[in-house]
């Protein structure tokens, strides 16, 4: 089994940016659009994917986006941020729709030979606007962290699902 996941690097700018160079073959350029640049790597791990892993020994996932809660007016609050959310979104979709890196993560995934079951995390992780530890950051600091989770919480829900597709594989076997 190998499960996979990417675009928290991807969406830094500025000062908290990893990197300041893109290759694409033998061409390197300062920086590009990054989800120009997602879709070019999420390209090419599609492609190794589909020519390195064999699908009848091996069960492929990749874990799709979790999204940011920066800016309140996605789910039609005042507030800028998530800090000091204590309650999830109600409904059952986000307001502010899908993150762009979504439809990237589905079109090269249906363009692949290599069956990979997603794991859309995307929609059950932006409802929980509350779920985010960023009001008990380390040293009393506090701010806006939508890049980690609390536990137990929407990682444990991840996870739960995950599980289950598993435990679904198994039972279908037998």
């Amino acid at each position: 089994m190998l499960i996979f996941n990417t675009w928290h690097w991807w969406l830094h700018k500025g000062s908290k940016q990893p990197w300041d160079y893109i290759q694409e073959g033998n061409n390197i350029q300062k920086d590009m659009d990054r989800l120009v640049a997602f879709n070019k790597g999420l390209t090419t791990w599609g492609k190794w994917v589909d020519s390195c892993v064999d699908p009848t020994t091996t069960k492929v996932f990749f874990q799709g986006i979790s999204p940011t809660h920066y800016n309140g007016q996605e789910w039609s609050e005042s507030k800028s941020t998530c800090v000091g959310q204590t309650q999830p979104i109600n409904g059952s979709t986000y307001p502010g729709g899908s993150p762009p890196a979504v439809g990237i993560v589905k079109e090269v995934l249906s363009s692949m030979s290599t069956q990979v079951t997603l794991l859309d995390i995307t929609t059950l992780s932006q409802m929980r606007k509350d779920g985010h530890p960023s009001i008990y950051g380390l040293d009393g600091q506090k701010g806006s962290d939508c890049s980690h989770w609390c536990l137990a919480g929407v990682p444990d829900t991840w996870n739960e699902i995950l599980y289950a597709i598993l435990v679904r594989g198994r039972n279908a076997r037998n």
